[in-house]
């Protein structure tokens, strides 16, 4: 059934988050913080000539704010600024909208049921707000409230 094929991809991903390590030469970086379940993270980005290189984070959360943090860093690398902003919006739409699930998103689609959980939706969007503080330099710490 796709629905456990999505659990399977969510578990591995949160036991065995990718990417997950401080980086020394990150070009950029953001904390972000879920005040609604406490999840926690900061983001590194290696963004060079406007394309992402490479990506990571460290933080605590839910299985689901650690494992859509593991499958964006995943994501996002090779990927323009300008990709990585619009992969954030059809995200975001995946998850708060009743529009059709297309493959664009790749392994992120996984995340597709969260709508149905309005509370994890700021779980599984945190990591992508901080995305977009970090592409944009605000020394803000991102929020999803």
């Amino acid at each position: 059934m796709v629905d456990d094929l999505y659990q399977e991809i969510i578990l591995d991903h949160s036991k065995r988050p990718r990417n997950c390590h401080t980086m020394l030469d990150a070009t950029g970086t953001a904390q972000g913080f879920n005040p609604l379940c406490g999840d926690k993270l900061e983001l590194y980005l290696k963004v060079e000539d406007g394309i992402v290189k490479d990506a990571s984070f460290v933080g605590s959360g839910c299985a689901i704010s650690t494992a859509s943090a593991s499958l964006m860093t995943e994501s996002l690398k090779g990927k323009t600024r300008e990709d990585a902003l619009q992969m954030l919006e059809k995200f975001h739409d995946l998850l708060t909208t009743d529009s059709p699930v297309t493959s664009e998103l790749g392994k992120l689609v996984v995340f597709c049921g969260v709508k149905d959980y309005p509370a994890r939706v700021k779980c599984a969007t945190l990591a992508w707000h901080t995305l977009k503080s970090a592409l944009t330099n605000s020394d803000e710490p991102a929020t999803t409230e």
